[in-house]
Order: structure tokens, then sequence, then C-alpha cells
């Protein structure tokens, strides 16, 4: 008789009270648990480094209209005008992903520097080239990763919109150095949804967004 068959009775009863009511869910371990904290924990701290930077672009670009306007160069002013506006936009809605987290946004003091139109459309290029190469490809993966739906909504509003802010900067460099200015616009769109900047003229709805022109600002004056 082997040792397995010559379990007692009781034994038996012992060993189904033990795996009575046992969940068939496979538990999950704890090495799964932090890194879902970790990801979570990541996006937040993207949401805050983004609102930070939209920040902080807002109120330079706004600096870089003023200078731009002293220097003559009216049409790039209403640009950076526009810029600075559609920042602002972006800064809004990381902030509002942020507070639906319970995170309040900390004060913020913009630290730039503002040099000549052309040293400043060249510190803008840089700053959009880095957003739309680096920094939001990987914040939205990071908020993917931890399925925050509303951060990967406004983290693509902004990296969208920055990809046309880089081409409207970069003509805008060109025509300084080759002295074409009135080429450029003198009126910009910028939609309140998701900050989706046009120049000239605006279509009936953001192409980003969705949302109707009604709602689009308009910025064709200092």
């Amino acid at each position: 008789v082997t040792k397995e068959a010559g379990k007692t009775e009781a034994n038996e009863n012992e060993e189904n009270e033990k795996n009575e009511g046992k969940s068939n869910v496979t538990p999950v371990s704890m090495s799964e648990t932090t890194v879902a904290t970790d990801v979570k924990n990541k996006t937040n701290d993207n949401l805050l480094a983004a609102f930070k930077g939209e920040t902080t672009a807002s109120a330079k670009y706004e600096a870089y209209s003023k200078k731009a306007e002293q220097e003559g160069y009216h049409q790039v002013a209403l640009l950076f005008k526009a810029a600075s506006a559609s920042e602002k936009i972006h800064a809004n809605n990381h902030k509002a992903v942020l507070e639906e987290s319970g995170i309040k946004t900390p004060a913020i003091t913009p630290q730039y520097v503002v040099k000549s139109t052309k040293e400043n459309l060249e510190d803008a290029i840089n700053g959009e080239t880095y957003e739309v190469t680096t920094m939001y490809p990987e914040f939205l993966k990071v908020a993917n990763e931890s399925g925050n739906q509303l951060a990967m909504i406004s983290f693509n509003y902004a990296y969208k919109t920055e990809k046309k802010h880089k081409t409207l900067y970069e003509n805008a460099l060109a025509a300084l150095q080759n002295n074409t200015m009135k080429s450029l616009p003198t009126s910009f769109y910028v939609c309140a949804t998701c900050g989706n900047t046009y120049d000239s003229k605006a279509p009936a709805r953001c192409g980003i967004s969705m949302t109707s022109n009604e709602k689009f600002i308009k910025i064709n004056s200092l």
C-alpha cells in the first residue's frame, strides 16, 4: 500500500478544506504591481514636466513677440503671439489631467533669455524639434503603458501642434534671412481645445480635435 493510498479520511477532509474557496484568478505578482505603479507615477511626472515646459514656452514666446515687433518684424511677432496662446492651452490641458488625478500643479516662474529675433526663432525651432522628436514621443509611450487615456490625449494634442509650430518657425527664419518677410502670414487661428495653429485661413473644424472654428482664437493684431 502506497503512502498516498494510505491517507486517512480525516487527512483528505483537511486537504479539501484548505483548497475550498480558492479563487481561479491568477494573483498579480509584486513585481507587476510595482511596475504598474512606477509607470503611473512616471506619467504624472511627465505631465508635470510638460506643464512646466509649456508654461515657460508661453511666457517666452510672448516676450519674443514683443522683441520681434520692436525690431520691425510684425509678421514674426504675430506668429510668436499665436504660439504663446497655443502653448498656454497645452499647459492648461496638462494641468487638467493632473487635477483629475488629484495632483496640484506648482507655481511656475518661467526662466528664459530674450535675444535677437533671429536667435529667438532659432531657439524656438530647437525647442519644438526636441518636443516632437524626443519629449512627446517618449511621454506618449509611457502614458500608453500606464493606460492613462487623458494624458495620451493631452500629449497628442501638444505633439501634433508642435510639429506645425516647428514648420512655421522654420519658414519665418528663412523669410528673415532672405528678406522676404512680406511673404509671411499676417493672421493666425488657434484651436481653443488643442492649441492647433493655422495661418491665414482656418478650416471648418480643427484637424486634430475636430473643434468647430467658431471656437478658434483669431490673432491678427498685437
